[in-house]
């Protein structure tokens, strides 16, 4: 629970990044509430940024957490700024991660276009 509660942490940082830069150029979902308004950051505002563990089935890498970057909007968001925000995330995962995990060897990957976070996913302190 711990580990990913300080893995939460780090997708709550780059939330708040992505809210300052992005949250006001997409309209929000009617039934959405607006950024700061929840005390979790994946209920409120245009972001959800998440994982689910992953047995890695398949994956080169093995087991690892998948990023999930979820827009609530309405509207449609380009393409280009998808990518735009995928790669803030992948860049805030690994600016953050070394920092929220010290000592460990996790990795961040972009496997057949999905984020990816792998390495040593132990429970050990």
């Amino acid at each position: 629970m711990r580990w990913e509660a300080t893995l939460k942490s780090v997708f709550d940082a780059i939330d708040e990044e992505l809210e300052a830069e992005y949250g006001a150029d997409h309209g929000l979902h009617p039934s959405r509430p607006k950024h700061g308004t929840t005390s979790n950051p994946e209920a409120d505002g245009l972001f959800n940024i998440g994982a689910a563990f992953s047995a890695g089935f398949g994956s080169k890498y093995g087991s690892g957490y998948i990023v999930e970057i979820r827009l609530a909007t309405l509207r449609k968001v380009p393409k280009e700024i998808r990518a735009e925000i995928k790669e803030k995330v992948f860049q805030g995962l690994e600016k953050r991660l070394p920092a929220a995990f010290p000592g460990r060897e996790l990795h961040v990957v972009d496997e057949n276009g999905i984020i990816r976070i792998y390495g040593d996913l132990s429970l050990d302190d």
